[in-house]
């Protein structure tokens, strides 16, 4: 896993170092997020995956991460949660305070998303079925907006059932609608009909305390494929947010604000299958894991940038600064320098300082040619564990030709 012998003397020892923890590191990494969310429209995104599952139990990872809702480039991670689960559900858990819960963890995602992106112009919390819970809209964070997947027919203030109220609505709209590809699913442009309405959820009866409203008003999207290809399951999302949504464009904005889930799920395949494969590590105590899996983790969203980056465009170049640190860029250069060739196809098409720069240096390393396909998660990682090599050599090397160290 060290690359040679001297690389897992290292990494031992910083699995074992108890001074390095996880919660520093994604301090360290949210700080730079931060960073980059200053003034933009910001869509934060959080889900839940398996680091190691067995009886029912297991280790699982609660990760939100930061887009830029112009463009869709991951601008960071904003936290991360370990959870560690035992088999069987806990008795009297209805009953529990939410912060009790292991559901818990959505709340705190979206507080995180709020605390970290406060100087973004807007913060949207996105999030599945999973954190369709009454306390995630009874106690939203000051300053962010919530788009959450319906997973339960819920009662409403007025007597009624969730999704029986949007069914009877009229469909207000028609849009194409782009499906990222993901396993079992080629790429495709649904049709979709969009309904919304404005609903007020009743409070849970098993969720009755002092401190939360009897009722909280939100707004319902509800968007279906019309015509589905042939042996596909026809896209139904029903969407709660606390946007409000007047107008047929609003609901597909709140819709695609939803699609945008996708980033998270190819983050976790980068962490895992397409990447760093977590899943095999064979660490069985939780903090050496964990503390390799918080270090994958910020690697994964810098390879997850990349990819995003390769192409340079439609919109504005992202600078290199959102994966790399200005020192960086004098070995980006150089490595550039000794991978082009001499035509016009295997030189680097992007400006120096741009991401884009940084991606097509990387991809290169990573051992893409230049001349056929996109470099994807598995070459990036390769080339930018490569860079990595290269900066450590030259890190060692640095004091030597300053004459640190020479004997006079």
């Amino acid at each position: 896993m060290g690359g040679s012998r001297a690389g897992e003397m290292r990494l031992t020892r910083f699995l074992r170092n108890d001074a390095v923890t996880c919660e520093e590191m994604l301090s360290e990494a949210a700080a730079r997020t931060a960073e980059r969310c200053a003034g933009r429209h910001v869509v934060a995104i959080q889900d839940t995956t398996v680091l190691d599952s067995s009886g029912g139990g297991g280790a699982y990872l609660h990760a939100v991460i930061a887009l830029d809702g112009e463009d869709d480039a991951i601008l960071g991670l904003v936290d991360g949660q370990f959870l560690e689960r035992s088999g069987g559900r806990r008795a009297g858990r209805r009953q529990a305070r939410i912060e009790e819960k292991e559901s818990f963890r959505w709340l705190m995602g979206a507080d995180q998303a709020a605390s970290v992106c406060a100087g973004a112009a807007s913060v949207t919390v996105v999030a599945d079925r999973e954190s369709d819970i009454f306390e995630m809209f009874a106690l939203r964070p000051e300053g962010a907006e919530l788009v959450v997947r319906a997973a339960h027919d819920r009662a409403l203030a007025d007597g009624g059932a969730l999704f029986a109220a949007v069914d009877a609505a009229p469909v207000a709209g028609r849009a194409g609608l782009v499906l990222a590809a993901k396993p079992g699913r080629k790429r495709r442009t649904a049709q979709m009909a969009v309904r919304f309405l404005p609903v007020a959820l009743a409070c849970p009866a098993n969720g009755q305390r002092r401190d939360l409203p009897q009722s909280v008003a939100v707004w319902l999207v509800d968007v279906r494929e019309s015509d589905p290809p042939p042996g596909e399951a026809a896209v139904h999302w029903r969407l709660l947010t606390t946007h409000a949504v007047s107008e047929p464009a609003a609901a597909f904005l709140v819709v695609d604000l939803y699609r945008r889930r996708w980033a998270i799920e190819q983050l976790f395949r980068t962490l895992k299958s397409q990447g760093f494969d977590i899943e095999d590590l064979g660490i069985e105590a939780a903090a050496p894991r964990n503390r390799l899996v918080t270090a994958a983790l910020i690697a994964a969203v810098c390879i997850q940038q990349l990819v995003h980056a390769r192409d340079g465009g439609p919109g504005p170049l992202r600078p290199v600064r959102d994966a790399f640190a200005p020192e960086d860029q004098a070995l980006l250069e150089a490595c550039c320098a000794s991978l082009e060739g001499k035509t016009e196809r295997q030189k680097n098409p992007h400006p120096k300082g741009s991401l884009a720069y940084a991606a097509w240096v990387c991809a290169r390393l990573g051992g893409w040619t230049g001349y056929y396909g996109k470099p994807g998660p598995i070459v990036m990682l390769e080339g930018w564990l490569e860079f990595q090599a290269m900066k450590r050599g030259v890190n060692l090397l640095r004091p030597h030709s300053l004459g640190v160290g020479d004997v006079v």
